[in-house]
């Protein structure tokens, strides 16, 4: 059975956002490093989901694990993850689930 990492837009948004700040603030081999990090994170993932801290305070079935600075905010799926964030540990994360609720 293979195991498979998604990726949601908005999740992928926010990978965006974090290699654009990266590259701006360091380097690009900086923002390319850690985009390699969370690379070998989804795959672990996607191995080993449930790994993550559960957070249905969060939202429901919402699990999290963090790589450097940031969380990494998914869900178990068929054969796999649902990777629905990956935002700063400083962010109102309760007001980041409320505003993705649909």
């Amino acid at each position: 059975m293979s195991n498979f990492c998604r990726i949601t837009p908005t999740a992928s948004r926010d990978i965006e956002s974090i290699m654009d700040y990266l590259a701006e603030r360091g380097s690009i081999e900086t923002a390319e490093r850690f985009l390699e990090k969370i690379d070998t994170k989804f795959k672990m993932l996607a191995q080993f989901p449930r790994i993550g801290r559960k957070r249905d305070e969060l939202y429901p079935g919402l699990r999290s694990v963090s790589l450097e600075d940031y969380l990494i905010f998914y869900r178990l799926v068929s054969n796999g993850i649902e990777v629905m964030r990956v935002v700063g540990g400083y962010r109102d994360l309760e007001a980041l689930f409320v505003e993705d609720e649909d």
